[in-house]
């Protein structure tokens, strides 16, 4: 099984965001901790500035930032927004879990 999780941001820094790390750079963030822990094999991790979105999801989010107001980065995994302005990833790791991903460090059931 493989899942991609969607980091959206922009070069430019929100107001309420300028103690934290960039879009960009939450996105290496992410896929560095999350490559640890279910492995690279898994997960891609996927940065879209929304103010120059390419694909129709991406134009789509794009959208919602802007007239909902969504802090960014925006971590989406699944079409589900699992992180806003400073994401977790206590929660990111939970979504993925419930999607069936295993950490590799997980026990195998071994048949006997």
């Amino acid at each position: 099984m493989s899942v991609e999780i969607k980091v959206y941001g922009t070069e430019q820094l929100c107001a309420s965001c300028v103690n934290l790390p960039s879009a960009k750079e939450t996105a290496e963030w992410l896929q560095a901790a999350v490559g640890r822990k279910f492995g690279n094999d898994n997960v891609r991790i996927t940065y879209s500035d929304f103010q120059q979105p390419e694909t129709e999801e991406d134009k789509s989010w794009a959208k919602r930032i802007l007239e909902e107001d969504l802090w960014y980065p925006l971590v989406v995994i699944s079409g589900e927004i699992v992180g806003e302005g400073n994401p977790k990833l206590k929660n990111v790791y939970e979504k993925l879990e419930s999607m069936g991903l295993q950490p590799l460090d997980a026990p195998v059931d071994s048949v006997e």
